[in-house]
């Protein structure tokens, strides 16, 4: 990657208080950045490395004002920390979206809809009758199988697995590792105490604009028609679990090692922090955040609201109930203590006496 810190400013909207001819070859945090590189200043604890830095230039808020003399080009903007996520984007893109081809040994099978603009990597397999829209980039050993659909745009990383039926949107992102569309986990008890498999026939479905983490696994629904769904907007983390028929929400984001039980429906722009468990045939309401190794044991019905703990109660009364609970050493000491005083023996009865005896 070669722009000006012009053509920099021209992306991002903003206003070049510098040398805007000087070349950029890299992104840098502003404490380590070099000449060629670029970073941004969000931050108010960063800004004594704005006078020190070796960044060619710096993204900075539109009213920023030194307070030394810098050596740095200067581009100004309303937001710096949401400026430099667009440049990451575009970066991002310019890494992932400049592969096209075929690399051979990969198969491809028959009845087969492929648009413009496509990556297949070496060792990836494409079942029958999948589709695949423009430029989506499928990276070595991936697995797509048969009546899969894939929107354009969409990066399919190494070693991703994609079972039959699965449907794709638009400019998703599936890390190397996830799973989608396996068996969900369906047995049913017998009288002689072993469990009979209950075949899983339905689907997943990946709505536009969604990214699955590295390692994480989207079971398909039970019955055929039925679709474990997960919505525009939603971002998932590494290791993840999501069960059969969970759907999720537009714009909800669920961090790591969290888990979904079957037929669990979360709403949108929810947040799910690490190592969450929801029980199953829950459903969550819009904009629940609920705090890292919460079990959700019930349904949350009223929208906005902020959980934590195990079973996950609100996080001002956890919180509450937390510091009385560290205190509870100390509470029983003090108890004991006291029952000493009156006469009461330990876990026994009380000795009771009168004055004048």
């Amino acid at each position: 990657m070669q722009f000006t810190i012009q053509q920099i400013a021209a992306l991002l909207h903003g206003e070049v208080r510098g040398n805007g001819s000087e070349p950029i070859t890299m992104l840098a945090k502003i404490q380590d950045a070099r000449k060629g590189q670029i970073s941004f200043l969000s931050n108010p604890k960063y800004e004594p490395f704005i006078y020190t830095t070796q960044a060619s230039a710096v993204i900075v808020k539109n009213d920023f004002v030194p307070r030394r003399d810098i050596t740095t080009s200067l581009i100004l903007v309303d937001d710096p920390y949401l400026s430099f996520t667009v440049l990451l984007e575009e970066y991002h893109k310019l890494i992932n979206y400049q592969k096209n081809g075929v690399e051979q040994p990969s198969y491809l099978g028959e009845g087969c809809t492929i648009g413009e603009h496509i990556y297949r990597g070496a060792f990836s397999y494409i079942g029958n009758k999948v589709t695949i829209g423009t430029n989506v980039k499928i990276y070595p050993h991936a697995y797509i199988g048969d009546g899969v659909t894939i929107g354009e745009n969409t990066i399919i990383h190494a070693n991703v697995k994609i079972y039959a039926g699965t449907q794709i949107g638009k400019n998703c992102e599936l890390h190397s590792g996830s799973v989608i569309g396996s068996a969900g986990f369906g047995f049913a008890p017998q009288p002689d105490g072993t469990y009979k498999t209950i075949p899983q026939l339905g689907t997943v479905i990946i709505k536009d604009n969604v990214s699955i983490g590295a390692n994480s696994v989207l079971d398909c629904a039970t019955l055929f028609g039925d679709a474990t769904v997960i919505h525009e907007g939603a971002k998932l983390d590494n290791l993840i679990q999501i069960a059969h028929n969970v759907e999720v929400g537009r714009n909800t984001v669920i961090a790591a090692q969290s888990g979904i039980s079957g037929s669990s429906k979360i709403g949108d722009n929810c947040v799910l922090a690490g190592q969450v468990g929801i029980a199953g045939h829950l459903t969550i309401a819009n904009d629940t955040k609920i705090g890292a190794q919460a079990g959700i044991s019930k349904s949350i019905s009223e929208a906005g609201q902020r959980l934590i703990g195990y079973p996950a109660i609100d996080v001002k009364a956890y919180f509450r109930s937390y510091a009385v609970f560290k205190r509870l050493p100390d509470v029983i000491d003090r108890l004991r203590d006291l029952e000493k005083q009156v006469g009461i023996e330990p876990d026994g009865p009380v000795n009771i006496t009168t004055p004048g005896e």
